[in-house]
């Protein structure tokens, strides 16, 4: 049975215990910090005073990481970190640190790679022993409060450690010290030797195509995680070479998620990833990046295959992220947790007698046949466990497959499904909701922004473009230093914590998105702005790529990540949208920029290219033939409209679109992108001018011909160093 979990205080669904005095958490801003600021555990915030106090105590650090949405964190704050025996021996031998994950990126990522170098494994909540200036000795993921099943409990733990610090203290500082020197070693990463080229796209497309589960879509074995960057890679390779099993695997995949139970049928969104290979039980918690991630991916995969169902896919989320997830400022909060009345999975799970209940018996059993609801039930509390009569919805087969069985259309039965989600959704709202993480935060918030933005463009609905509008004003006025620096979170009309080098990259994605849904230049020049700032605090001037953090930061080890993991490297996106920039404005820094990040990492690339599926992209657009594409024309006007929709409404993922208004003399995207001074129309009609390498074809009015030459032009640009 899972532990009750803990809450914010004041967070809907808290349950009842007897409160500790607050430590110092209480003052902080995270949900998941303020989560633990009643436990009797002496906590500090990450702080330069925690730190002190341990070197004037002589004591080691109790370094304990997680986030809001954790599942096993809960457990554990419940277990052991509410509990007064456990508390006392943390108090008495360490001085304890707790981190949001989430809110401070830069330290999970130093001590989570310090518990694979350690470990070889990782997992949250992560916990680390650390001495007082900062150099991990032990790591660990969950850890339960008494020892079982072959796990070393705290209670055993910690007098164990206690004694090595005081007999062999020198020996742990020795360790931590080499654990540091690897990591600022890797930072190091040397340049390629050679070029990236098309094989290594090639080699990435052969893997995913041996490992792909044929059966339930997907990559590999359980667990199984969305990874839309994989997706997005197919779909781009594909359209390049022609092969159809790239475009297969994509479907099979987004046709079974979305069929799933990581999909919420009732309320939408995406759960977190799937613990079975059929995408039917997830860990119930909701990302704000999952779901941005998928419509992109949806919204990508509708464009390049026409399938509706992706673009209802996308559309739903959407409307979930703006229901559920938005701020009123404009911004998008990070997280919705699984757990509610201390039960992992109570708000979304339901038993057979509650869909008759609500439904009626005959539209309760037909509902139940259509969604995989048996008596038994298909939800186990964990994998192999006992089944516990509750059931997760998935479809189990495409709806129209369904309508035969039951003697009615394909419409007439959608009809009745939806009807039947509407009155569920209903009920399900009377329930104790799951508390949401209403943090505010800059990388997140501009993959959501840069989804909107996309979805706009090919949906053509203002009300997208107007939401990412809003959350990229949001972010730049609110998530801004007065220097014009960004910031990484905000809550509570608060800002702070630096920004890290995923929230530059993330925030020139974005904009670089909400400047083709808008062609408002404004949005291209704080792009550059922010590329400009992205350099000078972050770039490895000596080897090429960026580091995780700025040059002023105050972490052990500057990082330069590249695995593309649950979400894109900010190195990968990086590389790409600089490059992207580059070619926006004939900004050869930008592209040179780009290029010393496809070199540095080459090597790296090389050993596992299926874990850099998104820098793979990105060198998928860089190899080419790629093609700036600048429209001229009248805003608004129908022979516009005509050229603007024709390359909006066809999948080139391989065009950027540049808008030069004909009826000013001087617009302000000649301020940013001077070269376009000299597009004029043809005849005073919309045209539109294909470049590749700068080099441009004979300018047409005729939309059908633009995109002849985007098939037809242009050759791979050669490597600018």
């Amino acid at each position: 049975m899972n532990p009750a979990r803990g809450h914010d205080p004041e967070a809907p669904g808290a349950p009842v215990r007897e409160k500790s005095s607050p430590n110092r958490l209480i003052n902080e801003l995270s949900p998941y910090l303020l989560q633990h600021a009643h436990n009797p555990v002496d906590w500090h915030p990450w702080s330069e005073e925690a730190f002190l106090r341990a070197q004037e105590e002589g004591k080691p650090i109790f370094l304990s990481i997680g986030y809001s949405a954790c599942h096993w964190c809960h457990v554990m704050e419940e277990e052991s970190f509410a509990d007064p025996q456990v508390a006392k021996l943390l108090n008495d031998i360490f001085v304890c640190i707790k981190v949001d994950r989430e809110e401070r990126p830069d330290i999970d990522q130093v001590y989570m790679a310090a518990a694979h170098a350690l470990t070889g494994a990782g997992g949250w909540p992560l916990t680390i022993f650390m001495t007082p200036d900062k150099k991990p000795f032990f790591a660990a993921s969950y850890i339960p409060k008494e020892s079982r099943y072959g796990m070393t409990g705290l209670l055993d733990l910690i007098p164990r450690i206690s004694k090595i610090w005081q007999s062999q203290r020198q020996e742990l500082e020795n360790a931590g010290d080499q654990v540091l020197q690897a990591l600022q070693s890797a930072a190091r990463t040397p340049p390629g030797e050679s070029e990236l080229a098309e094989p290594i796209l090639d080699e990435a497309y052969d893997t995913f195509f041996r490992i792909f589960d044929g059966e339930n879509g997907g990559f590999g074995d359980a667990p199984k995680f969305p990874a839309p960057h994989n997706l997005i890679f197919l779909l781009r390779y594909g359209n390049r070479t022609g092969k159809k099993p790239a475009y297969a695997m994509v479907e099979k995949t987004l046709h079974a998620m979305r069929r799933g139970g990581i999909f919420d049928q009732l309320g939408y969104g995406f759960h977190r990833y799937s613990t079975d290979a059929e995408w039917l039980v997830p860990p119930l918690q909701k990302m704000l990046y999952d779901q941005a991630l998928l419509i992109m991916a949806y919204t990508e995969a509708y464009l390049a295959t026409g399938r509706e169902e992706f673009a209802r896919t996308a559309r739903e989320v959407i409307a979930y992220v703006l229901r559920d997830m938005t701020d009123a400022g404009g911004g998008f909060y990070s997280a919705e947790d699984a757990d509610s009345e201390g039960e992992e999975g109570k708000f979304y799970v339901w038993t057979k007698g509650e869909i008759l209940r609500v439904l009626g018996e005959e539209d309760g059993e037909r509902f139940s046949r259509i969604f995989n609801v048996t008596e038994p039930g298909n939800y186990r509390e964990q994998p192999g466990g006992r089944r516990t009569g509750r059931n997760i919805l998935r479809l189990r087969r495409p709806l129209a497959s369904w309508a035969h069985e039951f003697s009615t259309s394909e419409e007439d039965l959608a009809w009745f499904v939806e009807g039947a989600r509407q009155k569920l959704f209903t009920a399900r709202g009377e329930r104790v909701h799951p508390a949401k993480d209403d943090k505010i935060l800059t990388d997140w918030n501009a993959l959501t922004i840069a989804a909107l933005a996309r979805a706009a463009r090919v949906f053509d609905d203002p009300e997208y473009l107007a939401a990412a509008e809003k959350g990229a004003a949001f972010v730049l006025t609110s998530l801004r230093r007065p220097d014009g620096r960004l910031l990484h979170r905000y809550r509570n009309g608060e800002a702070g914590l630096p920004a890290t080098l995923d929230d530059y990259a993330f925030m020139l994605w974005a904009l670089l998105e909400i400047y083709e849904a808008s062609f408002s230049p404004a949005h291209l020049l704080t792009a550059t702005e922010l590329s400009r700032d992205l350099v000078a605090h972050y770039r490895d001037c000596n080897q090429g790529g960026f580091f995780f953090v700025p040059d002023d930061a105050d972490v052990p080890v500057r990082q330069k990540p590249i695995y593309d993991g649950a979400i894109p490297s900010g190195n990968s996106v990086a590389m790409y949208a600089l490059f992207v920039l580059g070619r926006m404005t004939a900004n050869l820094e930008f592209e040179e920029t780009a290029n010393r990040i496809r070199h540095v990492f080459a090597d790296t690339i090389r050993q596992s290219p299926t874990a850099y599926s998104h820098f793979l992209t990105g060198l998928e657009f860089m190899l080419g033939p790629n093609f700036e594409v600048i429209i001229s024309g009248v805003p608004d006007a129908e022979d516009t409209r005509a050229m603007v929709d024709a390359i909006r409404l066809h999948y080139t993922p391989d065009a950027v679109v540049i808008f030069r208004p004909s009826d000013e003399e001087d617009p302000e995207i000649t301020k940013v992108a001077g070269f376009t001074r000299d597009i004029v129309t043809v005849e005073g009609r919309a045209t539109a001018y294909v470049c590749t390498n700068y080099a441009c074809d004979i300018p047409t009015t005729d939309p059908d011909e633009m995109l002849r030459l985007m098939k037809s032009t242009g050759k791979p640009p050669e490597p600018i160093i």
